[in-house]
């Protein structure tokens, strides 16, 4: 059991077994840091002590303001840095220890930052209680479409709006459908959440050549918190027959801490059966998701914050592998930085409904926030928080928060 000498709350998602990446400043320019506890390791810093001789290269990745290039050395280097973090985390004697001063920095002081620059994002639609529920909302005789059961479901996302937990998300404006059929153009009152996770991808695959599903996995970096931001009433209108574009375009949010592949081994755990068998290429075994557990609070104005949603995503439909494998199978290449994005990730019950639409069955039955304040979708001043984590045993690896507050529509 790995005994650290900084002190680290047992609830804390930032313990010595996960360490995960971002970027942050401080009264210095945005570099990468690793997160431990209530502080953030200055790796820049750490790395001018020679705390990576293996890695002479790795001084030019950590002066980044995004990740890329970190991520671009690969998750052997991501490993070999955790663990120089781990093992000097638990020696009084090293470098970390004696120049904490410096290399330690409080969390509540830095201002956290994109951790990359995302190139391109996808969006899957890979739970199928989202799916069934959001289809018996509006095709209550056919929730799932035929082909939702053999191949991954996805849009292509905008990746410039995706932004960091923190930033305020004004109210989209955009054409809605009115009773005559006709648009008008007004702010969204269907402004809704969407709880997902993202999996950055890690390695770059050749244009023209697709990625086996049993080679999958080895393009994945690691994994953050996503919130799909979504307009209902935009979306009703513009969706036929292509899919969502502006309703969804105008932003989605990350979590700023990356949480390593290998941090995530603890909490493997083998996905549902499929049936029916999906075609060869996306056939693999063992079909594994992470049993990690999700949750959403919506904070109304400055007030309290209430829980309206928790799951887990260990019964994704789709995997992360047959994601890649079905993205890739026509030549469609991945590159570093990219983000894979699971769509809403839901549970049978209501108070596990990753989404207000789920939840309040496309607003005709409100979430109760508490005594006299409910929801049939966001508000503005309310702000969405997103946790999530793994627990196995004494080990526990989180993401931290994913916030967002709602701001009025710009004029």
């Amino acid at each position: 059991m790995l005994q650290p000498w900084l002190p680290v709350a047992p609830d804390s998602d930032f313990s010595i077994h996960n360490l995960p990446f971002g970027i942050f400043s401080d009264d210095r320019p945005a570099r990468a840091g690793v997160a431990i506890g209530n502080w953030v390791v200055d790796l820049a810093t750490a790395y001018g002590l020679n705390m990576f001789p293996h890695y002479p290269e790795a001084g030019s990745a950590f002066r980044k303001p995004v990740l890329n290039e970190l991520v671009a050395l690969g998750r052997s280097f991501s490993d070999y840095v955790r663990k120089i973090i781990q093992t000097a985390l638990c020696d009084r004697e090293s470098v970390l220890h004696q120049y904490s001063d410096h290399l330690l920095i409080p969390q509540k002081k830095v201002q956290m930052h994109m951790p990359l620059k995302v190139g391109n994002y996808t969006d899957f639609y890979s739970s199928e209680e989202h799916a069934f529920s959001v289809g018996q909302i509006f095709r209550p005789e056919n929730p799932l479409f035929p082909n939702w059961k053999h191949l991954p479901v996805a849009y292509h996302g905008r990746a410039s709006s995706i932004v960091v937990s923190g930033t305020p998300i004004p109210r989209p404006r955009g054409q809605i459908g009115q009773v005559d059929g006709t648009p008008a153009f007004k702010p969204t009152h269907a402004l809704d959440y969407e709880l997902e996770l993202a999996w950055v991808i890690g390695k770059d695959s050749a244009v023209g050549q697709s990625v086996p599903v049993a080679e999958a996995e080895d393009y994945i970096f690691g994994l953050l918190l996503f919130n799909d931001w979504s307009a209902r009433d935009i979306q009703r209108w513009e969706y036929q027959p292509l899919g969502p574009f502006t309703s969804k375009n105008f932003a989605s949010g990350v979590s700023p801490w990356i949480v390593t592949w290998e941090a995530l081994q603890p909490f493997r755990v083998p996905a549902p059966l499929q049936q029916p068998q999906p075609l060869p290429y996306l056939a693999h075994h063992p079909r594994q998701n992470f049993d990690l557990s999700l949750s959403v609070g919506v904070r109304p104005g400055h007030g309290e914050e209430f829980l309206v949603c928790q799951t887990n995503a260990r019964d994704i439909y789709w995997t992360a592998a047959q994601q890649i494998a079905h993205h890739t199978v026509t030549g469609c290449n991945m590159q570093i930085g990219d983000l894979l994005a699971t769509g809403t990730i839901s549970g049978k019950n209501i108070t596990q409904k990753g989404c207000l639409l789920e939840a309040t069955l496309n607003g005709t039955q409100p979430v109760k926030l508490g005594e006299n304040i409910e929801r049939r979708f966001l508000e503005d001043d309310d702000e969405v928080i997103m946790r999530g984590f793994g627990q196995n045993a004494n080990v526990r690896v989180g993401f931290g928060e994913l916030r967002g507050k709602v701001l009025p529509a710009l004029p």
